[in-house]
């Protein structure tokens, strides 16, 4: 080669030495990076650059299989995200901080989901970070000899999680935890999902403003390796709780689990409507305890409201009648979605990876409903009807009898369970 190749290069004809030396000597250099196939020859060494992209060969996976961990079993895995939605008052925020204590505790179990890893948690309040404080003071004192000094932190605060800024703030405090407490994080709370969003001016319904968020997580993760936590993030279901998540529901595409909180009595019913690596079920039920955790300025004794500890079946709780969870206006709503599937029923693989049903368009069902209804003769029948339909649609999904999901502009919906 030639001591000035440049010249012998017509892409740099009609250039001076000066000005063609550097571009050309900088082409060189990008095309040594580039990653051949096995038989071309091999590039020339790079000038001691890290590359940018690492690659794992499938023999390799093979001799070193990857391993699921766990912090809860089928519930919290390290590096995974999960959301955990409802409406206000379901008490999503009490379970994740019993979650959190469990964990940090490493209590046996955590409704019947064995502890498998302990470690510290951080808990971003980003709202009412005095009621997060008391409650887990109360699972502290009703814990009693069984945890000593749960190493759980409370970062209080709104902060927006859209801007990559933040992410090296992320990583301090759980440096400054670790170093505190002597042990790895191996959870972090984001309470709410919402906040994170609203903080940068951002809003829930757009998907890049939800993008943003999850592009960050996912940087507090790479920059951990082997040592990111699971992310728990805890958010509201829209006007329309059936739907899931409020906002974008490209959130779904985000997280590896996520659990919707149902049930108007005292019984909540915690069901998983989208699990990568598990079924979409009813998880487990649980009930509000409420408990003294103190006195106020006149003497008297406040109270809290934390996840009970008395075991509660979630059959129990799905169960309406004796006729295994469907009650009289249940028995309708199945009646009327298994004629609208025989008759206008399509094939429909759920979340377009999950399993194959028969599914059908919400409204064939719903006008079988209009016709079947039979009021009480008392006021308008119509009115009675579309209430009727709303209050017993709801409840069939809240218990797990009938699920459904947005496809192709249209709401579909299909039985769960078909028991009499």
């Amino acid at each position: 080669m030639s001591d000035t190749p440049w010249r012998d290069d017509p892409n740099y004809g009609g250039m001076t030495d000066a000005a063609a030396r550097p571009s050309w000597e900088e082409a060189q250099r990008r095309k040594a990076k580039v990653i051949q196939h096995p038989n071309q020859k091999a590039p020339p060494e790079s000038e001691g650059k890290e590359p940018r992209f690492k690659f794992r060969l499938l023999r390799d996976m093979r001799a070193e299989p990857p391993k699921k961990d766990w912090l809860i079993k089928g519930i919290f895995a390290p590096g995974e995200t999960s959301a955990w939605i409802a409406p206000p008052g379901k008490l999503k925020s009490a379970l994740i901080g019993e979650a959190s204590f469990a964990i940090a505790s490493n209590l046996a179990d955590w409704h019947g989901y064995k502890v498998k890893k302990s470690g510290a948690v951080i808990y971003f309040a980003l709202e009412r970070v005095s009621l997060v404080e008391r409650r887990l003071v109360a699972y502290q004192a009703r814990a009693s000899e069984e945890s000593d000094d749960p190493p759980i932190a409370v970062v209080p605060g709104i902060f927006d999680l859209m801007d990559p800024s933040i992410v090296d703030h992320v990583l301090a405090v759980i440096r400054d935890v670790e170093k505190a407490v002597g042990c790895p994080v191996v959870m972090i709370v984001l309470d709410t999902f919402a906040k994170t969003i609203a903080a940068g001016g951002g809003d829930e319904d757009k998907a890049k403003d939800q993008g943003k968020v999850f592009a960050n997580i996912q940087r507090i993760k790479d920059a951990l390796g082997a040592k990111a936590p699971h992310v728990a993030i805890i958010g509201h279901t829209g006007k329309d709780e059936t739907r899931g998540s409020r906002g974008s529901n490209a959130i779904l595409g985000d997280v590896d689990l996520m659990v919707t909180i149902t049930g108007d009595g005292a019984i909540k019913t915690a069901t998983s409507i989208k699990s990568n690596d598990g079924e979409e079920r009813p998880l487990f039920s649980f009930k509000p305890e409420l408990v003294e955790d103190g006195v106020d300025e006149d003497g008297e004794p406040t109270t809290i409201n934390i996840v009970s500890q008395d075991d509660v079946s979630t059959q129990d709780a799905l169960s309406k009648s004796k006729s295994g969870g469907w009650t009289k206006g249940l028995h309708l709503v199945r009646t009327v979605v298994s004629e609208a599937v025989l008759d206008r029923g399509i094939d429909h693989r759920v979340r377009q990876t999950g399993p194959l049903v028969k599914a059908v368009p919400l409204d064939v069902p719903r006008g079988i409903h209009k016709n079947r209804y039979v009021g009480s003769g008392d006021g308008d029948r119509d009115e009675a009807e579309r209430k009727a339909w709303r209050r017993n649609i709801k409840a069939a999904q809240e218990n797990g009898l009938i699920s459904g999901e947005m496809y192709d502009g249209q709401e579909l919906i299909w039985l769960s369970s078909t028991k009499p």
